[in-house]
């Protein structure tokens, strides 16, 4: 009996120590995302961690990383609060940049510095064709499933993201993006879209030096292909955005016109959509450093 017993309190210690080690820290504070886990899980891959500075490195790990999105290698980041675990799984913010190709790429802090503003989990993608990825950089056309796909890893692979208030955001280009994420993606809950284009026949009557990058990336110009600039016109197709929406923008931005983001929210408003319009006199494109602060504050509503 004696005998039975040790063997029994042997199992139950083993069993203890194999269930238990990788959720918790010896004082019994959750143990920190070992990224390093997905390496090979659901066509992640090439996982390799970040290098931050102590402002953001004190809150949160950033990794670089490759996984796969319609039989393409495509880079993407993740940064990841220190105090997220899979016991304490976090909300998430998916970050479109702008640019095109590997004009505009992600950098090493991109990423950071939202998940260490916001205390959410950040993910990018860089685009396929980009960053010595596969594919081709389609300025929103199949590379939208790249956005797509990091939603996917979120909602059914990553166990330390929750779903809850889904958060896509994105600058310029990567605006864009957001818009049509959130059209066609029921799991988004809000979107926040800096600079963004909305109007992309706008853009190619405003930009004569964007009319070659659209050509190529597109395959022809708005007479000639009116379908594929309508599908990335979030202006042509207001009235199917109905979550929370924050738009920021400079009046004299020249990368993208201030009365792309102006006829949006006019749109959305009118159509009972929740938008919060933060405008600058500057001719900023992009983020503005008190950003941070007002994404987190409306983050928090």
């Amino acid at each position: 009996m004696k005998k039975l017993t040790l063997i029994l309190f042997s199992v139950y210690i083993m069993l203890a120590v194999f269930c238990g080690c990788g959720n918790n820290t010896p004082d019994g504070t959750p143990s920190l995302v070992d990224f390093f886990a997905y390496e090979g899980v659901d066509g992640i891959s090439d996982i390799q961690e970040v290098t931050l500075p102590k402002e953001f490195s004190s809150g949160c790990k950033s990794y670089k990383f490759t996984y796969s999105s319609d039989g393409c290698a495509v880079k993407g980041y993740i940064s990841i609060p220190l105090s997220c675990s899979d016991t304490n799984p976090l909300q998430c913010v998916l970050y479109n940049r702008g640019g095109n190709s590997n004009m505009g790429l992600l950098t090493d802090l991109d990423t950071a510095r939202i998940c260490s503003a916001t205390d959410r989990v950040v993910i990018a993608s860089q685009y396929r064709g980009t960053d010595s990825g596969s594919g081709k950089d389609e300025f929103g056309g199949s590379d939208l499933n790249d956005v797509i796909k990091l939603i996917d890893l979120c909602e059914n692979t990553f166990s330390f993201t929750q779903m809850e208030d889904f958060c896509v955001a994105g600058i310029s280009r990567g605006g864009m993006m957001t818009y049509m994420t959130a059209r066609c993606d029921n799991r988004i809950k809000r979107i926040i879209a800096v600079s963004a284009v909305s109007d992309l026949f706008s853009s190619w009557d405003e930009r004569d030096d964007m009319q070659k990058l659209l050509r190529e990336s597109i395959g022809g110009s708005p007479d000639l292909l009116p379908k594929e600039y309508e599908n990335r016109s979030a202006i042509r197709w207001a009235d199917e955005i109905t979550v929370p929406t924050l738009i920021i923008h400079s009046k004299g931005d020249e990368l993208v016109s201030f009365s792309q983001s102006e006829a949006m929210n006019a749109k959305l408003s009118s159509n009972g959509t929740d938008c919060t319009f933060i405008t600058y006199d500057d001719d900023t494109h992009g983020f503005h450093e008190e950003d941070m602060n007002v994404i987190n504050r409306w983050l928090s509503n």
